[in-house]
């Protein structure tokens, strides 16, 4: 066995799960406006395509790399895409925080245009391509062995795919954890950005914090969950 290939392989495999917690607080936030019955489904179909588009994106890799070629006023194709793909996480972000807080009432039977099931697919699905560019000239930059790129994708597809549900409704069910699920899209979304500019963001700079106000938050829940008790048993 091939040590190197093996290390890749963990890289590749740990790369891609950082990218998948992501995804799945996207997945969580746009599901939430789905009925009830209809949130696994979209999560487990929406993955599944997205898994199938990155795959397909991985069999034109030598062709994705040539997209960090400047094409006009020094940006790239892969530039344009990191921008859309963070002027969209913005936009969906700032929205959802303003629907959370305000409470505004909005049709939640599933038939509203933008909130259809078919819409929320495509949605989950063009945002996992744009977090597939990046990881796919990342991985063609560690190896060319694209059995041990296809491998470390579908290992991390599974292990996201086993979180994203219990993840997603704890989500939905904590107000609080859901805006700050949101406020961690934003600073992605302005990441891609600067990045799409031709910046470069440190990811211990970005996903540090948020481990710790992640933490933080749910230490606050265990007191409330604590003090709740205690006033039942009273």
């Amino acid at each position: 066995m091939d040590l190197n290939l093996l290390a890749t392989f963990a890289l590749l495999v740990g790369l891609e799960v950082v990218l998948g917690i992501d995804n799945i607080l996207l997945i969580s936030i746009l599901t939430d406006r789905l009925p009830a019955e209809l949130r696994s489904k979209a999560r487990y179909l929406g993955l599944g395509l997205a898994l199938i588009a990155r795959c397909v994106l991985l069999l034109g890799a030598a062709y994705i790399v040539k997209l960090s070629e400047p094409i006009f006023f020094h940006l790239s194709w892969k530039s344009i895409i990191l921008i859309s793909g963070g002027a969209f996480l913005l936009y969906k972000a700032v929205k959802e925080i303003h629907h959370t807080i305000e409470g505004d009432s909005e049709d939640q039977n599933g038939k509203s245009a933008k909130n259809t099931f078919a819409a929320i697919i495509i949605q989950i699905i063009l945002i996992d391509i744009v977090f597939s560019v990046d990881s796919v000239i990342t991985a063609v930059g560690l190896t060319d062995n694209l059995y041990v790129i296809y491998s470390a994708v579908i290992v991390s597809f599974l292990v996201v795919l086993s979180f994203a549900g219990p993840i997603a409704r704890f989500i939905q069910e904590r107000p609080t954890l859901k805006i700050l699920a949101l406020s961690f899209l934003i600073t992605i979304g302005v990441t891609l950005g600067v990045e799409g500019f031709g910046g470069h963001v440190p990811k211990a700079y970005i996903y540090l914090p948020m481990g710790f106000a992640l933490a933080v938050e749910l230490l606050q829940l265990r007191l409330m969950s604590n003090q709740k008790k205690k006033e039942a048993s009273k």
